[in-house]
């Protein structure tokens, strides 16, 4: 399975929302990068990914973006293929 990382907050229901999608899906480990505790790395988010908000999630090297994005991506039937890549 790909590596997942998500940029959150500890008070973000999206960010719990993605969380919940990706472990119905099997996904047993997230990296997380909490931006609330280390306020460099919503510097380094946003260089990265563009965007603001919380989650912003990678699976493996390609961004996938937030908890909509995801939840779009798995209603298409792209976020299996991209997970088990």
């Amino acid at each position: 399975m790909a590596t997942v990382t998500m940029y959150s907050t500890a008070v973000c229901p999206y960010c719990v929302r993605a969380e919940m999608l990706l472990k119905q899906r099997g996904v047993t480990e997230i990296e997380k990068i909490r931006i609330d505790l280390n306020p460099e790395q919503r510097a380094i988010m946003m260089e990265r990914t563009g965007r603001r908000t919380v989650p912003q999630i990678y699976i493996g090297d390609t961004h996938v973006g937030g908890y909509d994005d995801l939840a779009a991506l798995d209603r298409a039937n792209g976020l299996m293929p991209l997970l088990t890549a």
